[in-house]
């Protein structure tokens, strides 16, 4: 207990707002959630999901000495609309500022490093969002929230606005910890706002759907019809299922000057599809949007501005 108290302060200290600590083990029930995700091939294009899908699901198996789950949770919200003008593609809040991947990743190394000042044995293996691990399970074993019907996860204290990362340790970190029950009720406002029709059920995304995926993760030369007619002007990611939970009320500002906009919520369209390669990388060095290359920027304004041209 005494450890795990002190591991929170520091978390704290280093700008997470939630932290909590769940024992290492098999994830049965969401190994079998996500066998069945993927058997009706709702992880479209990302092939990635579907190879080795038991090691998402058993943490020993990325890294054998592991006994303690560590997660974590930092507030991305910034209090800013976007430009709704013409010709204007809206960029999704998280990507907004810096990319979340480094800044998390440079404070669980310090984090870890802190550990391993109390227990010279320490060893453990970070993870933000691009390891093989099942992020918003562990979270959720952790305490840090529930899953919400939307597949985000959803805190009491800021709503679904957080990034997400973990440290797997090798050393045994007990906690009280108190698992946050599913406060979703009998809300439907994420699945009835969804313009694609993309959760398709409770919890359950269809990425061939998902306005997020089209514009950020998929890989096709032109976005489908079905998704390109609803996009209503996202150029890269999707926020309208949490712009309409109840729960993100309780948002609030980020201390965080890194997640701030770097140029706006929105983009000038015309600018996307006159960029070359050259000043694609220096407009995009050190964001997020780099994920969906500069083929997939221009394809996304195509789509949005043949939409507008009807």
């Amino acid at each position: 207990m005494l450890l795990a108290e002190k591991v929170k302060q520091k978390a704290h200290e280093l700008g997470f707002q939630k932290i909590g600590f769940a024992r290492a083990e098999y994830l049965e029930e969401e190994a079998e959630k996500l066998n069945k995700w993927l058997s009706k091939g709702f992880h479209a294009g990302m092939a990635w999901m579907a190879r080795e899908p038991e090691k998402r699901c058993d943490p020993r198996l990325l890294f054998p000495p592991v006994k303690t789950i560590i997660s974590v949770a930092m507030n991305y919200y910034t209090p800013y609309e976007h430009n709704e003008a013409q010709n204007q593609g809206k960029i999704s809040r998280y990507a907004w500022g810096e990319d979340y991947h480094n800044l998390l990743r440079n404070r669980l190394n310090d984090l870890l490093e802190f550990i391993k000042t109390l227990d010279p044995e320490a060893e453990g293996k970070i993870c933000v969002d691009t390891s093989p691990i099942l992020e918003k399970a562990w979270a959720v074993k952790a305490g840090l929230g529930w899953i919400g019907k939307h597949s985000n996860l959803i805190t009491k204290d800021y709503g679904s606005w957080v990034f997400l990362g973990e440290i797997l340790i090798n050393v045994e970190i007990q906690d009280e910890t108190k698992i946050e029950p599913d406060h979703c009720g009998s809300c439907r406002a994420c699945i009835d706002a969804c313009p694609t029709g993309a959760i398709v059920e409770p919890y359950v995304v269809n990425s061939n759907l998902c306005i997020s995926y089209a514009t950020i993760e998929s890989r096709d030369p032109e976005i489908s019809e079905e998704v390109a007619d609803r996009m209503q002007k996202w150029l890269y990611g999707c926020d309208i299922c949490q712009e309409v939970c109840p729960w993100n009320r309780f948002q609030k500002p980020s201390a965080e000057e890194a997640f701030k906009p770097r140029y706006g919520t929105t983009i000038d369209l015309d600018e996307i599809m006159a960029l070359g390669p050259r000043d694609y990388q220096l407009k995009f060095q050190g964001s997020p949007m780099k994920r969906a290359k500069l083929e997939g920027l221009k394809r996304n304004a195509r789509a949005i501005m043949r939409k507008s041209k009807d």
